[in-house]
């Protein structure tokens, strides 16, 4: 899959505003991820968590991945196909239940430690922030560390603070699976 051209890049821990609460409460987002792999194997997706300011989420519906694909506000949604993108989650701040306060966006690798997989097999990687009414992007970020050993990524975070709407890109790797990252946030998976 192609690239495409990142327009607005920003590196690691580089907090990006993207506007104020009460547009942001009007507001529509796509967040999309993209990467390439020469292992047919290393089948990737992408997560939301939705969390409160306990940096948890409220019950297991708050989680949207490709086996829950709508949150139960209905402000976020899960797209495996996305045009020039490997994948999508959509957000409509408008919709989002008012204790949100953060959406935290992971990639995991399906069955990576089983498999003995890792983002070692993984280039081109890539988040982007979209006005889905424009087209245009708003921020995106590439990973920079070693990918070597890493089974899942903490991609970024859209989070709100002082009246704010903001973007971090944080590029945090570690050796677990999706189950692993939901027992972060609370998600309890069966």
């Amino acid at each position: 899959m192609r690239m495409p051209e990142l327009a607005n890049p920003v590196e690691r821990g580089q907090k990006t505003q993207l506007f104020a609460e009460a547009e942001g409460r009007s507001r529509q987002l796509d967040v999309c991820f993209g990467w390439n792999t020469d292992d047919p194997a290393c089948d990737m997706d992408a997560s939301a968590f939705l969390l409160t300011d306990e940096m948890r989420v409220m019950s297991d519906d708050w989680f949207v991945f490709y086996g829950q694909t709508v949150s139960p506000d209905g402000a976020a949604a899960f797209y495996a196909s996305a045009g020039a993108d490997r994948e999508k989650i959509t957000l409509d701040l408008r919709r989002l239940e008012r204790r949100i306060t953060r959406i935290v966006f992971v990639l995991t690798i399906d069955e990576a430690l089983e498999k003995g997989l890792d983002f070692g097999r993984v280039r081109d990687l890539y988040m982007r922030v979209l006005d889905p009414g424009t087209g245009r992007e708003l921020v995106s970020f590439r990973p920079d560390a070693p990918l070597k050993g890493i089974t899942s990524m903490t991609m970024g975070e859209i989070y709100l603070k002082s009246g704010m709407w903001r973007f971090n890109p944080v590029g945090n790797g570690v050796k677990q699976d999706l189950a692993g990252q939901c027992g972060i946030y609370g998600v309890q998976i069966c």
